[in-house]
Formats: structure tokens, sequence, C-alpha cells
């Protein structure tokens, strides 16, 4: 895997403390993200209450389950085209006018989605429309998450990289859990039938608010240091950035995607399905199953930061091997104890909460992995690509085991586990 610079500052500003600045850059993206994360997927804490309503009143239950997660997967199937996109631009025209383009295309569909008529309204346009929305979110989010992690870790000096992306990476949890919350709240304000007539609207007319606040808050931001001093020296890139990275740098690409897995199953899985899962197959309230993911997603975010820290002082390849294994006993435990401990619930979801934190440490090895004059393209195309294929095929692969046993989740959290050992044996082995 090729290893690059992540700045082409000189030594002394690498060595040099994080400064008033540096949080200030790294608050406001973390916010922006936090928001922006929160139209993409809350979508998913309403997905029992929008395939009732969505798809045909017939249809089986694990079927409506199934197509409801495939029009959620529609929006990762999208993420490559955007980000793609969006990265070749940015590696030719600026990091900061496609960090903020990419927010508004998110806030927009979002808006429309509270908006929109139901199955019982206009019959199949209903699933169309929801399914087109979608993915322009996911072309949106395709662009945001890649160029947030690349902005961050090009305005911090080196040896905070990790930490820096670590913080970016707990901001777009922390969108996932300002969904969470809003989603808790709806199904207590709201009778079960207030929230299918029309309750269910209100998290995502937030979101399109939500989207255009954090358009507004990026125009603080300022170019990265880097971008910036590629332009003065004229050492932008003279081809098309992915050709480069598709023929130069094919190893940091396979550990990209690899890593992307590990992020991508267990954000999809452990945080995001999680929640219909507790309800569906175990029973739990709405009320009870959103609370507990709360708080899993609280020590998800702390998680984040420390294992960015932590692998800015060890490095990454530590990090996967132990936070991976840690985490595949902690969820094997949380699954199995749903039936016979429900009491469990709350503490053994913190504690795997904060060992999906383990991904914090994933941006910072994909940073590494590229030179800044490509570096914008080749983690969009890694991080996107990988995204579409196990982001997008995980609901459904985990639907079909559930439907075989209540512990599927497991069994893939298990897989994904030992694929983070393998990867950070590889690069602690490498020393990277």
């Amino acid at each position: 895997m090729t290893t690059a610079p992540s700045s082409t500052a000189q030594p002394t500003q690498s060595a040099r403390p994080l400064t008033r600045n540096d949080y200030k850059t790294l608050s406001l993206s973390a916010l922006g993200g936090a928001l922006e994360f929160y139209d993409f997927i809350i979508f998913v804490f309403f997905a029992t209450v929008v395939g009732k309503l969505f798809f045909p009143a017939d249809m089986p239950e694990w079927l409506r389950l199934m197509q409801t997660f495939g029009i959620f997967a529609a929006g990762y199937l999208a993420r490559p085209l955007g980000g793609i996109v969006m990265a070749h631009f940015g590696d030719l025209l600026g990091r900061k006018k496609m960090f903020t383009l990419s927010i508004f295309m998110m806030a927009v569909p979002t808006l429309i989605m509270g908006l929109l008529p139901t199955y019982a309204q206009i019959g199949m346009w209903a699933p169309i429309l929801l399914l087109l929305m979608r993915v322009i979110q996911g072309a949106a989010i395709g662009g945001e998450v890649p160029g947030a992690w690349v902005f961050v870790s090009e305005h911090v000096p080196q040896r905070h990289i990790g930490y820096a992306c670590g913080t970016l990476t707990s901001g777009l949890t922390a969108g996932i859990l300002l969904g969470s919350l809003v989603a808790t709240a709806i199904n207590s304000l709201y009778t079960p039938v207030e929230v299918t007539d029309y309750a269910w609207r209100i998290p995502f007319l937030l979101g399109g608010v939500f989207g255009l606040f954090s358009v507004y808050l990026r125009r603080w931001l300022h170019e990265t240091p880097v971008f910036a001093e590629l332009q003065l020296r004229k050492a932008l890139a003279e081809e098309v950035p992915l050709r480069a990275v598709l023929r130069d740098h094919r190893g940091a690409i396979l550990i990209s995607m690899l890593l992307t897995w590990l992020l991508s199953a267990a954000i999809v899985v452990l945080i995001l399905m999680t929640p219909t899962v507790l309800q569906t197959v175990h029973h739990f309230s709405p009320t009870t199953a959103l609370q507990s993911n709360s708080v899993a997603i609280v020590f998800l975010s702390i998680g984040c930061i420390i294992s960015g820290a932590l692998a800015d002082r060890f490095g990454a390849g530590r990090v996967f091997v132990f936070g991976c294994a840690a985490l595949l006993a902690s969820s094997w435990t949380f699954y199995h104890s749903l039936a016979e401990h429900p009491d469990w619930l709350f503490p053994m979801y913190a504690l795997t909460g904060l060992l999906v934190g383990t991904i914090g440490a994933v941006p910072y090895v994909m940073v590494k992995a590229f030179p800044p004059v490509v570096r914008f393209s080749g983690l969009s195309f890694s991080y996107n690509v990988a995204y579409a294929i196990f982001g997008g095929m995980t609901p459904m692969i985990v639907s079909l085991l559930l439907k075989e046993s209540p512990m599927g989740p497991a069994y893939y959290v298990a897989v994904l586990c030992g694929v983070g050992i393998l990867v950070g044996a590889y690069l602690w082995k490498k020393g990277r």
C-alpha cells in the first residue's frame, strides 16, 4: 500500500499543537456532518412505518421489510457516482466547494421526502419517488464523508490526523444519535396511529431545515492549507485524478475497501438496523429500542474519538486487532442475551456501541494511503464503491439471515470482525 504524507507542510508545522483555528474547523465540520448524516439515516428509524405506508398492505412482513431496506440500500448504491464526481472536482477545484455542495444536495430531497404522498394515495409512484429521493441523498453523502475526512486531515498537524478524523467520524455518528433522539421523541409524543397518519413526516421536514442550516455553517470554513499549497505550486493533477489512483495505488484501494466493509457493516447492522430488529424480532417497544440505541450511539461517538487518538499514538493496526476482537465478543453476547436476559439490553448495547467506535481509526489509514494530489479521488473511490457493495448488500443479507435465525446479525458481525482483525494484523506487521 502506498503511504503518503498527509501534508506538504514543513516538519515544524507537522509537530505543532492543535490551535484554536484547528478546533474551530473540527467543530464546524463535525457539526455540519452530524446534521447532514441525520438527513441520510432518519429513514431507517422509521423503516417499519414507511414500509407500511409505501408498499401494498397485503405484502408479507418480511418482504415489506426487505423492500424497505432495499430502498434504504439504494442510497448506498448511488454513492459511488456522486462521490467520484465530487472528488474529481475536489482534487481540481478545491475541497471546500464540494464540501458545501454535498450538504445542499442532501437537504432538498430530505425535505421532499417529508411531503411525499403514500401508496394509498398514488400507488406505485410512491415507492418510486421515495427511491429517487434516496438516490439523490446517496450521491450527496458519497461526496460528504470522504470530503470531510480529507478536509479535516489537511487542516491539522500530521501527528493529530487520527484524532481529527476520529472527531469528525464522531460528529457523523452524532447525526445518527440526533436521528435516534428525534425518533424517540416522535414515538413518545404521538400514538402509533398518529405516527402512521402524519407524525412520521416531522423528522424529514426537520432534516431539510437542518441541511440548509449546515450550508450556512460551512460559509465560515476556509480551503485546506494542503490544497492551497498545491494550487500555489501549480502541482494539481495533470490527468484525471481517478486514472492515477487506479494505476498507481491499487494496494491502497484494496486496504481502504476492506476497512470500509468493516465501517459500513458495523454501522448498518449494529446501529441502524438493530432498533428495527429489537422491535420486530425481540418484541421490544419502539421507545425502549430507540432509547437503548441512543445510549449505544453516545458510546460509539466516544469510541470513535478514542480509537482515532490511539491510532495516532500506537498505530491503526493495533487498534483494529484488539478493537475488532473485543467487538466480536461483545456483539455476540449482546444478540445472544436478548431473549433470555432482556434486562441486559442497555449495558450490553452501550458496551457494543463503544467498541463499534473502533471504526474511528478507519479514515486515519485511508487518508494516509493516498498522496494529496489524488487524495480526495482515491479515498472517495475506495470508500464509496466498497460502501455501495457492502453497505447496500448488508441490510438484505442480514434480513435473510434473520429469517433463518435471530442470531443472524451476530453471524454477519463475526465475519466482518474477522476481516478487521486480519487487516489490522497486516498493518501492524507493516508498521503502518
